[in-house]
Formats: structure tokens, C-alpha cells, sequence
């Protein structure tokens, strides 16, 4: 049994981490600032969606796992891991000193005899200053980074069915952390600090390329005239190279932009794949829009109804949604936009938003979508009404 405290702990990262790690029997704080998250959780209530984590929400907390704002809970942990990711700025460049910040913060309450592991993006180069750091200023060396690589929303499904990659700065660290991770799942791989921040940068940057691809061909074939969903399904049809083939659609979420930018950024900017990519990804809301435009002529006055905003399937999470975007174009265009989710209440709800809708873009294909008839002019990228 350890003693284990999450930094960040009560977001999409730390929390099924928690709920993990609490589930084998440690004892586990999630250390936040976000006061109603706490509060939320300690009632054994979800901040957000996440598919498993209720079952063991009811059967941990106030027993193994509790949330809590006090760092004091740090001084007396066995393991602390830190969530905080590397954002990127306006520039696409990565913000490092957010990330020494947040360890400066916490290195007070630290102390040598701990492990502490990184857990979220790291640009290459930044576990080393963290254990530069955190050395510098109370004599701890066990510094490891362990990158999450699950799905969001699948996180407890994921923790324990995929590999874990495990990297420390001594050898000490990484094996205590090997350890740890052990207990989770049935497979963990070693890799150097560089190279497991880099894989990390590479998992997030193959998957925005896959969307890349297949958003610029559903361009290319619809802007002919062409129904691409039909092509698609034909190439895919028994045909076993194909299987794998990505399905169109507005590629957003906290990670795959930004992790693809921070690729780049490590090689110089010249990563140009990566940035062309993102060309193709951020013009999709544009080619939807005027599509939209093409079917029904000026869009000026028109009611459209949005339906989707977060920025995957049937989740909660609007964090970098491009159905936002989607929706600035539109409103660009003087139109009235009515946007809808279910998993969102403040938006309109479907039959509120279909009723009087002059036309329709499916910004994200909810299981609640799936079987919509749509009688009015309409743009899918998804396929899911074709």
C-alpha cells in the first residue's frame, strides 16, 4: 500500500489515475484547486463524464480516496504525481515555465525519500529541469515521467489495458515507478526521460495526422461533387488495408493540436506534415460552412441549427471543440445559430433547435443523432446521415 497524491487530481487525467490507484488498495489524495471538483467528488459525485468511474467513485471515497485543496497532504505521501501538460502559446510554441511553475508551487511541501512522477505532455527536455529543480531545492532525485496515453472518457477501461510507458531519471526512479505502474496494468515498457516524452509527442501527432488525412480527402472529393462517404465504404468494403482507414470529422480535444505543434517545435519547426495538418484540420469548420453555403445559397439571416458541441462523441467535454469555430463562421455570415448537445444544458434542446432550422451541420455524431431523418439542407463530414 502507498500513500499517493495526484496534482491536478480531480481532472480528465488525475482522477481515473486516482480511482485506479485507490482500487488496489492505496491510499489516495487528489490534490486540487478547483474547489467545486473537490467538493463534487468527496460527495461521491462526477465532475464530468468518464465510463466506470461512478462504481468506483461510491466504493472509495472516504475510504481510499478523497479530494482535498490542502498541499500540506504532500509532506507525508510516499508517491506525488503532477498532471500539469505543456501548453503551447499563440505562437505554437511550448509554454515550459507553466510547467516549472506548478513544481516550483508544490516543491515546498516535497521531500527527498519521495517518488515523483510526471504524468501529462512534456516538451523534451523538461523532466530534466524538473528533477533540476525540485534537486536544487530539497534534495529529491526519484523523478520519473510515466505519459497517460488513454482516451478521454475511457480512462479507467484504458489505464489498465494498455502498456504503460515508465521513464525515471535514476535508475532508482524508473523502477520504482515500473513498480507502481505494475500494479495497474500487465505491461510496462522502459524507455530513456527523451524518448518517452518524445513517444508521448508522437502518439498524439499520428492520430491528428490520421484525421488530416482523411478530412483533406473528404475535401477534395466533396468540393467535386462527389459523394466521398460512398467512396469511402467502398475501399474499406473487404478490403483488409483499409480497416484502419480514419473517418473525417472536426479533430479537436486539449491534446492532438497541441501535442503536433510541440513536435514541431522540437524539430525546428520543421515538421512540416505536422503543420500541414493542422492546416487541413482548423479549415474543415470553413469547408463546412460553405458547403452549407453552396446547398442553400446566402446563409444571411438563415436559422442553423448546430447539433454537437464538445469535442468528441457523446462526451461532456467542449475543451478545443472546433464546433465553436464552426460556429464564429456561421455567425460571420449573419446567421442566427442554434446550437444543441445533449450532454450540454445549456444549450437548445434537438427538437428546439430542428423545429425552425432553415438548415443543419453536424458538428459531433452523438449516439442521439445517429438515427436522425433530416428533411432540410444539411452537412455531415462524419457520414453518419448518409
Amino acid at each position: 500500500m502507498k500513500k499517493i497524491t495526484i496534482i491536478g487530481g480531480c481532472g480528465h487525467v488525475g482522477l481515473p489515475l486516482g480511482l485506479a490507484f485507490a482500487s488496489k488498495g492505496n491510499l489516495v489524495h487528489l490534490l486540487d484547486i478547483n474547489q467545486r471538483a473537490v467538493e463534487l467528488i468527496n460527495m461521491k459525485k462526477l465532475p464530468f463524464k468518464e465510463e466506470g468511474a461512478q462504481e468506483l467513485l461510491d466504493r472509495h471515497v472516504g475510504r481510499e480516496l478523497k479530494a482535498t485543496m490542502d498541499p500540506e497532504i504532500l509532506k507525508s505521501q510516499d508517491v506525488v504525481v503532477f498532471v500539469t501538460g505543456t501548453p503551447v502559446d499563440e505562437h505554437h510554441n511550448p509554454r515550459i515555465q507553466d510547467v516549472v511553475k506548478v513544481i516550483d508551487i508544490y516543491a515546498k511541501y516535497l521531500n527527498p525519500n519521495q517518488l515523483i512522477i510526471l504524468r501529462s505532455t512534456l516538451f523534451p527536455g523538461v523532466l530534466e529541469l524538473t528533477q533540476e529543480l525540485l534537486k536544487r531545492k530539497m534534495g529529491i532525485t526519484k523523478v520519473a515521467f510515466c505519459p497517460e496515453r488513454i482516451v478521454q472518457g475511457k480512462g479507467i477501461e484504458e489505464i489498465s489495458q494498455l502498456p504503460q510507458l515508465v521513464s525515471g531519471m535514476t535508475p532508482e526512479a524508473e523502477q520504482e515507478a515500473a513498480d507502481l505502474f505494475s500494479t495497474l496494468t500487465s505491461k510496462v515498457i522502459p524507455l530513456s526521460p527523451t524518448e518517452a516524452e518524445i513517444a508521448k509527442l508522437m502518439t498524439n501527432s499520428w492520430r491528428y495526422l490520421e484525421f488530416a488525412i482523411a478530412n483533406q480527402f473528404y475535401m477534395m472529393v466533396e468540393a467535386q461533387g462527389l459523394d466521398f462517404h460512398k467512396i469511402y465504404r467502398a475501399i474499406r468494403e473487404d478490403y483488409p488495408r483499409a480497416q484502419h482507414y480514419a473517418r473525417p470529422g472536426l479533430a479537436a480535444g486539449p491534446c492532438l493540436f497541441k501535442d503536433t505543434m510541440q513536435l514541431s517545435a522540437f524539430h525546428n519547426n520543421n515538421f512540416f506534415l505536422g503543420q500541414s495538418a493542422m492546416l487541413v484540420n482548423e479549415g474543415l469548420p470553413g469547408f463546412l460552412v460553405h458547403r452549407l453555403e453552396q446547398k442553400m445559397g446566402s446563409l444571411k439571416g438563415k436559422k442553423i441549427a448546430l447539433l454537437g458541441m464538445t469535442f468528441k462523441a457523446n462526451n461532456d467535454d467542449t475543451r478545443e471543440s472546433l464546433s465553436f469555430k464552426v460556429k464564429k463562421l456561421l455567425e460571420f455570415k449573419m446567421t442566427h445559430v442554434m446550437c444543441s448537445d445533449p450532454y450540454l444544458p445549456e444549450t437548445l434542446s434537438l427538437s428546439e433547435a430542428l423545429e425552425n432550422a432553415d438548415g443543419v451541420i453536424l458538428g459531433v455524431p452523438h449516439r442521439e443523432y445517429l438515427e436522425l431523418k433530416i428533411s432540410r439542407p444539411f452537412v455531415d463530414c462524419w457520414g453518419v446521415w448518409t
